[in-house]
C-alpha cells in the first residue's frame, strides 16, 4: 500500500468515525429530550427505593442541574443499544465473519445483563444502603438529604452494578475468540474474590460489611458463571473441530 493509499484509508476511517459519533450524539440528544419529558416519573422511580425520605435543595440552580444530569444519564442508558450498534458497525470491517457472528450473538445479552444489574441494584442494594446512610447518626443530627447528593449516589450505584454485570458476556466473548480460557479464569479465582470485595467497597457508599457483601457475593457468582460459560464455549469449539 502506497503512502497516498494509506492516507486515503486513514481519512476514510476518520470520516466513518465522525459519521458514527455524529449519529450517536444525535441519538443521545433525542433520548435525553424524551427523558426530560418524563423526568418527574424518573425521579419517582429513583426515590422509591429510599422509602419515606424528604429531599431538599439549597441552591437556586441545584434542582435544574440535577434534573438535567438525570435526564442526560437516562438518555445515555436509553441509547445504549443504538450506541453499541454504531460501535459494532465501526469495528465490523476489521472483524472476520466468525468474529462478526459472535458479536451479533452477544448484542442482546449486553442490554439484558446491564438491565439485570440495574434491577439488582435497584431492588437489592439501594434500599438497605440508603436506609443505613440516612439512619446512621440520626440520633445525633437530623438528616436533610440534598436531592443532588441522593441522585449522584443512586445513579453511580446503578451504572456501576449494570456495568459489572457485563462480566459473563465479556468473558464468554473473549473465550470464543480464544483470548481467555476457563483454566486461566479458574487459576485467578482467589484474586478475583479479593478484587470482588475491593470493587464492592468502592461501589458501595456504606462502610458496613453487610451492604458490601450484597455486592461482592454476586460478583463472585458472576465470575464463577464466567468460568462455566468459558468451559462450555471451549467444549463446543472442541466438538466442532
Amino acid at each position: 500500500m502506497t503512502d497516498g493509499e494509506k492516507r486515503l484509508s486513514i481519512l476514510g476511517h476518520l470520516t466513518e468515525l465522525r459519521k458514527r459519533l455524529t449519529r450517536s450524539v444525535i441519538a443521545v440528544v433525542i433520548t435525553t429530550i424524551i427523558a426530560f419529558i418524563f423526568y418527574q416519573k424518573i425521579f419517582d422511580i429513583l426515590i422509591y427505593p429510599a422509602g419515606d425520605i424528604n429531599l431538599i435543595f439549597v441552591e437556586m440552580t441545584e434542582m435544574i442541574g440535577t434534573v438535567m444530569r438525570v435526564c442526560l444519564i437516562s438518555g445515555v442508558i436509553l441509547a445504549i443499544p443504538y450506541l453499541t450498534y454504531e460501535f459494532i458497525m465501526f469495528v465490523a470491517p476489521a472483524l472476520t465473519p466468525k468474529e462478526k457472528r459472535y458479536v451479533y450473538l452477544i448484542l442482546p445479552w449486553i442490554s439484558l445483563m446491564f438491565a439485570g444489574g440495574v434491577v439488582f441494584g435497584y431492588f437489592i442494594l439501594i434500599p438497605p444502603a440508603t436506609r443505613f446512610l440516612i439512619t446512621f447518626g440520626s440520633d445525633i443530627a437530623t438528616p436533610q438529604i440534598k436531592i443532588g447528593n441522593y441522585v449522584s449516589v443512586v445513579t453511580r450505584l446503578l451504572l456501576a452494578i449494570g456495568l459489572v454485570f457485563e462480566m459473563p458476556v465479556v468473558t464468554t466473548f473473549l473465550a470464543r475468540l480464544g483470548v481467555v480460557s476457563s483454566q486461566w479464569l479458574a487459576s485467578k479465582r482467589k484474586m478475583a474474590i479479593i478484587l470482588a470485595f475491593v470493587l464492592a467497597a468502592i461501589i458501595t457508599p456504606t462502610f458496613d460489611p453487610i451492604n458490601q457483601s450484597l455486592v461482592a457475593i454476586p460478583l463472585v457468582i458472576l465470575y464463577e458463571l464466567s468460568i462455566w460459560l468459558a468451559r462450555l464455549v471451549q467444549k463446543k469449539k472442541a466438538e466442532a473441530v
